[in-house]
């Protein structure tokens, strides 16, 4: 079976990176919690909204992402069970495919480039099962759509849900 997992809000904390850029800049103390149901730019003021929205730009922003709790133990799990592929948005910002590429070589050297699916929409993607955090991508999925859990999906229905990487072991091993 072929499973493919997306980066961002999946095994890449990019919405806890967003938050904290933001936190620094603007001495403030947003908070996941603060944010349900929304994109860490809704929740702050209008002037700062661009600024959140540009992180994305910025080169080594998506290199410098921390790695979503036990999600490396458990995909190397998975590895032995499923044909597994990494499956990235990576075409919308200019510098996320080499920051993307190279974190994945840092935090996920157990998955050869060969696995490494850094692509523009993921409609494309023809497999079992998918798991991201956007649920447009699950519903232009053919196979069987796993919605991670992050604050701005809070209120989306319809897909099985991880919460934590310990429920995708849990639904797939």
């Amino acid at each position: 079976m072929t499973l493919f997992i997306d980066m961002d809000e999946v095994i890449a904390d990019t919405y806890q990176a967003h938050i904290d850029l933001y936190n620094k800049k603007y001495a403030a103390n947003l908070k996941k919690e603060d944010c349900l149901g929304s994109e860490v730019w809704q929740m702050v003021p209008e002037e700062h909204q661009a600024y959140i929205r540009n992180h994305a730009n910025e080169p080594g922003f998506f290199k410098n992402l921390d790695v979503m709790k036990d999600s490396q133990e458990v995909l190397k799990a998975l590895q032995s069970k499923y044909e597994l592929y990494i499956a990235s948005a990576a075409m919308q910002f200019k510098t996320s495919l080499e920051d993307k590429a190279d974190w994945l070589d840092t935090h996920f050297p157990f998955i050869p480039w060969q696995n490494r699916i850094l692509c523009g929409h993921k409609h494309i993607l023809k497999g079992d099962i998918l798991i991201d955090d956007r649920s447009y991508n699950l519903k232009a999925f053919e196979g069987r759509g796993i919605q991670f859990s992050s604050p701005h999906n809070s209120n989306t229905t319809g897909f099985d849900r991880a919460d934590t990487w310990q429920d995708v072991a849990k639904l797939l091993l």
